[in-house]
């Protein structure tokens, strides 16, 4: 469970580091590159760990798989609460397709 929780918030941190200055349009490039390098040591800081101790337990593909879905997960959450974006049926039906690869990595 620590895995998952660590890899959660390894993302919402990465999400933020990535995508969250779409918002800040007006902010020259330099500075969203610098707070975004800011923003992506945290999410380093729990993804190492998260990977780390989610080894003793899981694949390495099996990790890959996992955070995957909880980054698209987190992704959108983040585009809809966030960015004001709607999800489409595509997008839904895409996110869906690596659900059953969740299914077919984790398969014995």
């Amino acid at each position: 469970m620590s895995t998952i929780i660590l890899l959660t918030l390894s993302n919402i941190f990465m999400t933020f580091a990535w995508y969250g200055h779409l918002k800040f349009r007006e902010v020259a490039l330099w500075q969203v590159i610098l707070i975004s390098w800011l923003i992506a040591l945290p999410e380093y800081a729990l993804q190492v760990p998260a990977n780390r101790f989610g080894y003793t337990r899981f694949s390495a593909a099996e990790l890959k798989v996992m955070q995957e879905v909880i980054s698209l997960t987190v992704f959108g959450f983040f585009s809809v609460l966030y960015l004001g974006e709607k999800l489409k049926w595509n997008q839904i039906a895409g996110f869906s397709l690596i659900i059953v690869a969740v299914f077919l990595i984790f398969k014995e």
